[in-house]
C-alpha cells in the first residue's frame, strides 16, 4: 500500500501533530523535514501553510484538521483518533481548535516575546529550513530576518503586551488542568489518545522546547512534560475509549470551561468584526480586555464547530446540551448566535 509523505520541519507544532499521529495509527509514511513552501514538489499547495501531506492516491493537502480528518475517512477504523461516542468525538473537535488557535498564542508569546526565546526559536526554524547547511552558514542573516519578521506579527496574532497576561495564565490553566489527569497510557477520553490529546500534544511539545515555557512546566507541571514525550510515539499504545459520561473526563470539562470563557468567545467576536469590516477586535475574557486584528481562518473555525454541532443526532445534541450550557459553550455555538 502506498505510503502518507508528510513534508514540515520539526519546529512545527501541526507537522508534529500529524506525524505523531501518522506514528499512532500506524500509518506507513515518509517523514520528510523540509519547508513544503521551499520545495518545488509542494510548492503549489494551497493554502501555503505546514504541513503538507501527500496523501497515497498522489493529492497533496494542507491545514492540519482537514488532513486529519480526511485520513479518518481514507482509513476507517484503523486506531481512529476520533471517540466512537459522538458527543466525546465532538468535544474533541473542540479542544483541538481551542489547541490550534488559541494555545498557540501561548506557543507564539513566549517564543517571540524575549530576545532568548526568540533567537532559540529562529535557530531552530532556520536549521531545519537551510537542510544541509553548516551550522555557522544558518546562524546569520536568515536567523535574524526570521526573528525580525515574527516578533513583527505579534500584534497580528494578538501577542501584545497587553494581552500577555491573559495568555500566560491561558498557559498555567492548561498545565493545571492536564498534570493531575494524564499519565502513562491515560489520555482525555479514556486509555488511547484522541485528535484533543494530539492537539494539545503539538503546542505543549514545543512550548516544552523553548526556554522560558519549558522552565515552567517543568517546575509546575512535569508529568505533563514526561506525558508530551511519550505522545510522541505512541504506536505502541494499545488502549480503549472510555464508555463513561463526559461528566466523568474531568480534564476533558475543564478544557470546555477554558473554551467557553475564553476561545469561543474569542471566535464570535472576532466574527462579528469580520462582519462589521472593523479593524480590530475588542473584547472581554475572563475578566481581561483583549484586542487584535481579525483574522478570517478563525471565522472559519467558528463555521465547522457550529456546522458539526448542528451535524450531530439529536439524541446526542440534547445529551451533550447541559454540559456545553454548564460550560458557556452552548450559545456560541449555536448557529446564528
Amino acid at each position: 500500500m502506498p505510503n502518507y509523505r508528510l513534508f514540515g520541519v520539526d519546529s512545527s507544532p501541526y507537522t508534529a501533530k500529524i506525524r505523531a499521529v501518522l506514528r499512532y495509527r500506524r500509518l506507513p509514511h515518509h517523514w520528510i523535514c523540509r519547508f513544503p513552501q521551499m520545495h518545488d514538489e509542494t510548492r503549489h499547495v494551497r493554502p501555503a501553510v505546514m504541513p503538507v501531506v501527500q496523501f497515497p492516491d498522489g493529492s497533496y493537502r494542507s491545514d492540519s484538521t482537514p488532513i486529519l480528518l480526511a485520513m479518518e475517512s481514507d482509513r476507517p477504523g484503523e486506531r481512529s483518533i476520533l471517540p466512537d461516542d459522538p458527543g466525546h468525538a465532538f468535544v474533541a473537535r473542540v479542544i483541538e481548535d481551542l489547541a490550534d488557535e488559541w494555545i498557540a498564542k501561548c506557543l507564539f508569546h513566549f517564543r517571540f516575546a524575549e530576545e532568548s526565546d526568540a533567537r532559540y526559536a529562529a535557530r531552530w526554524v532556520m536549521s531545519d529550513a537551510h537542510t544541509g547547511a553548516a551550522d555557522t552558514a544558518v546562524r546569520g542573516p536568515s536567523v535574524e530576518a526570521f526573528r525580525a519578521r515574527q516578533v513583527g506579527r505579534r500584534v497580528r496574532i494578538g501577542c501584545t503586551e497587553a494581552n500577555a497576561p491573559l495568555i500566560e495564565t491561558t498557559y498555567e490553566r492548561v498545565l493545571q488542568i492536564l498534570e493531575g489527569v494524564v499519565g502513562n497510557e491515560r489520555f482525555l477520553f479514556g486509555s488511547r489518545p484522541s485528535l484533543a490529546d494530539f492537539g494539545l500534544y503539538a503546542q505543549l511539545r514545543t512550548l516544552a522546547s523553548d526556554p522560558t515555557p519549558q522552565a515552567r512546566m517543568r517546575r509546575d507541571a512535569p508529568y505533563t512534560e514526561h506525558w508530551l514525550r511519550r505522545l510522541d510515539d505512541a504506536s505502541g499504545v494499545e488502549g480503549d475509549w472510555d464508555p463513561e459520561s463526559l461528566a466523568a473526563d474531568r480534564a476533558a470539562v475543564a478544557l470546555l470551561h477554558l473554551a467557553g470563557e475564553v476561545y469561543l468567545p474569542f471566535l464570535a467576536a472576532n466574527a462579528r468584526a469580520i462582519e462589521a469590516g472593523a479593524e480590530t477586535l475588542h473584547v472581554r475574557l475572563a475578566g481581561r480586555d483583549y484586542t487584535q486584528p481579525p483574522f478570517g481562518y478563525q471565522k472559519k473555525c467558528l463555521e465547522s464547530l457550529r456546522a458539526a454541532l448542528a451535524e450531530l443526532p439529536a439524541a446526542t445534541r440534547d445529551a451533550l446540551r447541559p454540559t456545553l450550557e454548564a460550560t458557556a459553550c452552548w450559545a456560541t455555538l449555536q448557529p446564528g448566535a
